[in-house]
C-alpha cells in the first residue's frame, strides 16, 4: 500500500483520530476553526474542501491549503433575511484575514436562492448538518467545529472515501453536474484520486 493510502480501510475510530491529528497540524485550518469558535455563530461548521483537501495534502506531502479555493463556513440562523446574512459576510472578511478567504452561508436560507441559481429545488433545512448531508459527493460530506469540549467532527457517510482518495457520488439530490465538475478539478490537483461515476439511474 502506498503511503498516502495508509488509513484507507482502517476502522472508523482510527480514521477519525487521523483526521483530528491532521487538522491539528494545519496552521490555516486551526486558525479558522479558532476564529469561528470565538465568533460564536449559531450551529456553525467549517465544511467540505478545507477539511478533505487538508487530509489529501498532508498524506501526499503537499503544502497546507494547496488547492483550497476558500474555506466554507456554514451557520444556521432563523433570520433568513438577505440583509442579516450580508452583514455577517462583510464581517467575516475582517474576522478571517488572509487566504484562502472564508465563504460564509446561512443554511437556513439556501432554499430561497438555490432554485434560481441551480435550476432545481432545494429542501428547507432544520440545521447545518442537513446541508452537509446533501453535498454532491459523499467524500465531501464532512464538517468540523471547535466547542468547549474540543474538536467535533461530523461525517454522515464516514471518512473512508476521504482516506481512500475516492470521490463517491451522493445522489440525495440531482447533483450529477456538480459531482463531475468537482471530479475534473480535483483530479487535476490530486491525480491520486479515484472517481466513482454518478449512478446511471
Amino acid at each position: 500500500m502506498t503511503s498516502h493510502l495508509r488509513y484507507a480501510g482502517a476502522d472508523p475510530g482510527t480514521q477519525e483520530q487521523a483526521l483530528r491529528d491532521i487538522i491539528a497540524q494545519s496552521p490555516a485550518l486551526t486558525d479558522r476553526l479558532r476564529r469561528a469558535r470565538d465568533w460564536g455563530l449559531p450551529d456553525w461548521w467549517i465544511v467540505s474542501g478545507a477539511i478533505y483537501n487538508t487530509v489529501w495534502n498532508h498524506l501526499t506531502g503537499r503544502p497546507d491549503m494547496y488547492g483550497v479555493k476558500d474555506v466554507d463556513l456554514f451557520y444556521f440562523d432563523e433570520d433568513r433575511s438577505y440583509e442579516a446574512e450580508d452583514r455577517l459576510i462583510r464581517e467575516a472578511s475582517d474576522r478571517f484575514p488572509g487566504v484562502p478567504a472564508v465563504e460564509l452561508r446561512n443554511q437556513a436560507r439556501v432554499h430561497l436562492w438555490y432554485p434560481s441559481h441551480f435550476g432545481q429545488p432545494y429542501p428547507q433545512l432544520a440545521g447545518s448538518r442537513q446541508a452537509i448531508d446533501l453535498f454532491a459527493s459523499r467524500t465531501h460530506c464532512v464538517g468540523a467545529r471547535l466547542t468547549a469540549s474540543g474538536l467535533e467532527i461530523y461525517a454522515p457517510y464516514g471518512l473512508d472515501d476521504i482516506f481512500s482518495f475516492r470521490l463517491t457520488p451522493n445522489p440525495a439530490l440531482d447533483n450529477r453536474a456538480t459531482h463531475q465538475a468537482k471530479a475534473a478539478r480535483q483530479t487535476a490537483l490530486w491525480p491520486e484520486l479515484t472517481i466513482i461515476p454518478w449512478p446511471a439511474t
